[in-house]
């Protein structure tokens, strides 16, 4: 058995960095860092009932026109709307 190399593993970043037109699978989920009002749990918790699960594919499909904020996301096969700040708690590769 072989470890894996760092320089391997896929760049991660997180999806609230994301610009339209942005594809990529979800990592894991890390609120822990986020500026939001809600508690790390219940924001991760939030998201997962939204969809944003380990392995799902997303596509950020859409901008606001103020400060880019929300952003409309496919995961999967469900368009859903979700506030960057927010967005910042999914990991994506």
């Amino acid at each position: 058995m072989t470890a894996i190399d760092q320089n391997d593993a896929p760049p991660q970043m997180r999806l609230g960095l994301a610009k339209r037109g942005y594809s990529g699978v979800i990592h894991h989920l890390d609120a822990e860092e986020v500026d939001s009002s809600l508690s790390a749990l219940e924001l991760e918790s939030r998201l997962i009932e939204l969809g944003f699960v380990e392995g799902a594919r997303v596509k950020v499909l859409h901008e606001g026109i103020v400060g880019r904020d929300p952003i409309a996301i496919r995961i999967e096969n469900v368009t859903v709307a979700v506030r960057r700040r927010e967005a910042m708690a999914v990991v994506v590769v």
